[in-house]
């Protein structure tokens, strides 16, 4: 019998919410406790981690090719630094040792084989499609495709597969492009936030808002899975909206971040598009800091 964990990617948006609540000049006379993510004694995604690709719906070749090289990228040391390889690297300091990421096998129903809203029951098909042994199966939803709560109170989600007839367990995940649905949710700080301060968008390194907003949560879930993968790994709250190895962190890019503005981030002489990591064929992307477990402390590239 197949499962479906459901973990929630909360829109960077909702973040700016705190920025009406607290006073910042006040905030900061408090000091906050270290956070700490708690280590369930489960399974972790550790070494060759194949990452098969779900295309549902219409992605141009430059918008796949996009995605595919950031996912190549957490795996090319040779890329300047700050790159993505140095970012993926924090995962290393999860009990377990390090995980490599590789681009596995990909699909693509450009017919919209399950129409275009999708349920949970959808996804779990979709994510079921290959059970390759210590994998996982990225599902990526077109702007034009409806899934249950996007926009409402996730960007995206992962979850796992129980093993069936000798089929071993997969994870899955699951990211939409929000370019025409909820950017101002899902695709921050490209696009304004639909609450909070109206500072203006960055410009996407890749020229795509849709797509560059789909890199940040796909990072995020990617480093959820690896480390929380079968709802019992790093995680603190509750196993059914648990704050994760990146979603602890939401909102944070760079150094000096606060609700509602992403941190002091590197910007492209050329083109003046915000990133904070390179990777291969001279891709530029802006990665979310992640959960340093040696520092308890949310890390960043700059």
């Amino acid at each position: 019998m197949a499962s479906n964990y459901r973990f929630a990617t909360l829109p960077s948006s909702l973040l700016v919410l705190l920025f009406l609540l607290l006073d910042p000049a006040l905030g900061a006379l408090v000091q906050q406790q270290p956070l700490v993510l708690k280590y369930h004694n489960g399974e972790l995604l550790k070494g060759k981690v194949t990452v098969n690709l779900i295309w549902y719906g219409s992605f141009t070749p430059v918008q796949r090719s996009v995605i595919v090289d950031f996912v190549n990228s957490l795996g090319f040391p040779r890329a300047p630094l700050p790159s993505g390889a140095s970012w993926w690297r924090t995962t290393e300091n999860y009990k377990g040792g390090s995980s490599s990421l590789v681009v596995g096998k990909q699909v693509l129903y450009e017919k919209y084989s399950f129409g275009k809203s999708l349920s949970a029951r959808h996804l779990l098909a979709l994510g079921s499609k290959f059970n390759d042994l210590n994998s996982i199966n990225v599902i990526l939803t077109a702007k034009d495709v409806a899934v249950d709560g996007f926009c409402m109170s996730r960007c995206g989600t992962h979850g796992s597969t129980r093993p069936i007839n000798g089929k071993p367990r997969t994870a899955y995940i699951w990211v939409g492009n929000s370019e025409t649905q909820c950017p101002g949710q899902c695709a921050w700080p490209f696009h304004q936030p639909i609450y909070g301060p109206q500072t203006p968008p960055l410009v996407a390194p890749n020229g795509d808002v849709g797509v560059d907003g789909m890199i940040i949560n796909l990072a995020t879930l990617l480093a959820g899975t690896v480390t929380n993968p079968f709802n019992n790994g790093y995680f603190q709250g509750p196993p059914t909206a648990p704050l994760e190895a990146v979603s602890a962190c939401t909102g944070v890019f760079g150094s000096g971040s606060y609700p509602g503005y992403p941190g002091r981030v590197l910007k492209d002489k050329t083109t003046g598009a915000s990133y904070n990591a390179n990777g291969v064929n001279g891709r530029k992307y802006l990665l979310p800091a992640m959960w340093d477990p040696r520092t308890s402390t949310c890390k960043t590239l700059v």
